[in-house]
């Protein structure tokens, strides 16, 4: 296989999907197909999984580098959408909590809509009361 310059951006994306489509081909196949691999003074063809990875990240615009905002140390990020867990319950992270000020031991007031849940602290007033 004649070396390549790897490929990036939408070019990357558009091979990767024709190879997705084509067969079978193992993410190490795909990798070298879009030149991410070097040869060793010997002739032997490495593939380069992290580079080739990382240029897939950055196709798809995916940001991992983002500040945490002086949070502290990284973690996730709010995303406002959460997903029943298997065991029937729903999580609401630290993410959350902290941005609301929430403390251990604050009490909600649980109403249930159709499709939506609704969280009134215990103890404080509302606006409309």
């Amino acid at each position: 296989m004649k070396q390549i310059k790897p490929l990036t951006g939408i070019d990357l994306l558009q091979k990767v999907g024709e190879l997705s489509k084509e067969a079978k081909f193992s993410k190490e196949e795909k990798a070298k197909a879009c030149g991410y691999y070097t040869k060793t003074k010997n002739g032997v063809e490495r593939v380069n999984m992290m580079k080739f990875l990382n240029a897939l990240i950055d196709a798809e615009g995916i940001e991992l580098d983002s500040s945490s905002e002086g949070q502290g140390r990284g973690g996730r990020s709010a995303s406002y959408k959460i997903s029943v867990q298997s065991n029937g319950n729903l999580l609401i992270g630290s993410a959350y909590t902290k941005k609301m000020g929430l403390e251990s031991g604050d009490e909600f007031e649980i109403t249930l809509g159709r499709k939506h849940i609704h969280l009134k602290q215990v103890g404080i007033m509302d606006e409309s009361e």
